[in-house]
């Protein structure tokens, strides 16, 4: 256990967190979102809300501060809605709005990312990209 740190922290997300790059992006996903088939490693951290774990991981975290969507949500297909309320509370979380990425091509993205985590997060559409940057000086 390490003082001043989430318990939602784990190890092995500690581990994906701090190898990561400048540049490098990560998914946090939703319980329905496809993430064994995409490709990167997947971390299962079932019966967690996304909410929870960007309170836990945006303190160690820095946005990427050179590109225009270091946070991004995944676009309702048209018929269909977004929670507002999710988007709204995740937004003041990470600290800014997100942009948002079309259905599709957010599974694109989610190939390349270093890692998906896999959450318990029910909300239709609540999947999330993050892009790491670096800490300012």
């Amino acid at each position: 256990m390490l003082k001043g740190l989430s318990p939602l922290l784990s190890p092995d997300l500690l581990k994906i967190l701090c190898a990561m790059g400048h540049g490098d992006t990560i998914v946090l996903s939703d319980a329905h979102f496809p993430s064994h088939t995409l490709g990167p490693q997947v971390l299962r951290m079932d019966g967690i809300a996304i909410p929870e774990l960007l309170n836990a991981i945006m303190p160690v975290w820095e946005l990427d501060s050179y590109t225009d969507k270091p946070f991004a949500m995944m676009q309702a297909v048209p018929g269909d809605t977004l929670d507002m309320d999710y988007v709204r509370l995740c937004s003041s979380i990470v600290g800014r709005d997100p942009g948002y990425i079309e259905r599709f091509a957010f599974y694109e993205e989610a190939r390349k990312a270093y890692a998906i985590i896999h959450t318990g997060e029910t909300r239709k559409y609540g999947n999330i990209l993050l892009q790491k940057g670096v800490i300012p000086c």
